[in-house]
């Protein structure tokens, strides 16, 4: 028995069917999604709703950031309740691979993450045959150069500034992100079947004397593993804190500051500096984010009047035009 089909059905319906069976339908259903009959709506850009943004953008933005640049302004960088910070130039933390050269579970105590470290840690994740805590790149770059601050009253005896060791870093990381293993009695005990970071003098149990600030949760070792997202940058190192309302806390006089020299930037082509600042409401001193505001407020604001005089001068093209036809 012979079967008549056209083009028309292939279409419709796709291939013809066999005898005796049902025919195949390949159309979509008949839904608003698979038919693309979805309301949508599309914006009319239109000089009437175009310009006032552009204007509302400027007017808002400007005052913003005079109001940041301000603040930023009138922070000193030498009295207040004083922070002092390291900084380097030309490092790049936000290196992709150099980001991910940590393990996150060892830095969290985990027990068996601390004698088998993630394999991103490597080539800093075992060393003589043992596991290196902490591992990792960013672990094995640690900053340690020592900074003592001095106030030079006296040449033959100059006055040591207290410089806090503690608070400097995010309570967050302190208290959740970094955990010590668990274990025996002393922090030795926990650490020791690894070995120190390839390039560390000691082991990260000998960090600092007091328990509460040794080993992964020692504060100089948190902060330098929040990576920075620019090549040039700052971090906590000490804390100043006034004593005294009626006495500033770095009085007039003359200062030496006495460094000692751990930290070589030479490999990198890098720059070492200290700051001392006060903070206000946004941080510490950073005029970035007010000049950021002002120049984005100001060329949304330029752009509205530009626009504003092409749209005056073709309207009023137009409607010579209109009139002479």
């Amino acid at each position: 028995m012979a079967m008549n089909y056209n083009a028309k059905d292939e279409v419709d319906g796709g291939p013809p069917c066999a005898p005796g069976g049902t025919a195949k339908n390949r159309r979509p259903d008949n839904t608003a999604f698979k038919q693309q009959r979805l309301p949508a709506w599309q914006p009319i850009l239109t000089a009437g709703t175009v310009l006032p943004t552009f204007f509302i953008i400027g007017l808002i933005f400007i005052p913003i950031g005079i109001g940041i640049f301000v603040t930023s302004n009138n922070i000193r960088e030498i009295e207040g309740n004083v922070f002092m910070y390291y900084g380097l130039s030309n490092f790049y933390q936000n290196h992709r691979r150099y980001v991910k050269s940590r393990d996150d579970s060892q830095l969290n105590g985990d027990a068996s993450a601390l004698l088998n470290p993630s394999k991103e840690c490597e080539p800093y994740r075992r060393n003589e045959d043992k596991p290196i805590a902490p591992c990792g790149a960013i672990a094995n770059s640690m900053f340690n150069d020592t900074l003592e601050l001095f106030l030079v009253g006296n040449e033959s005896h100059p006055t040591p500034i207290p410089l806090k060791k503690k608070g400097i870093a995010w309570w967050t990381d302190k208290n959740v992100k970094f955990r010590n293993p668990p274990g025996g009695e002393s922090l030795e005990e926990r650490f020791k079947d690894t070995t120190k970071p390839v390039n560390w003098v000691k082991p990260v149990y000998m960090l600092d004397s007091e328990p509460d600030n040794n080993g992964f949760i020692n504060e100089d070792f948190i902060v330098w593993m929040r990576t920075a997202a620019l090549p040039t940058f700052r971090k906590l190192y000490r804390l100043i804190e006034r004593k005294s309302d009626l006495h500033p806390t770095l009085p007039a006089g003359r200062y030496y500051l006495n460094i000692t020299y751990n930290y070589p930037v030479h490999s990198f082509d890098g720059r070492k500096r200290m700051i001392l600042s006060t903070i206000s409401w946004m941080g510490g001193k950073n005029p970035f984010l007010g000049i950021a505001y002002i120049t984005i407020g100001s060329i949304s604001f330029l752009l509205g009047v530009v626009l504003l005089v092409i749209n005056h001068k073709y309207r009023n093209s137009s409607n010579t035009a209109d009139i002479t036809i």
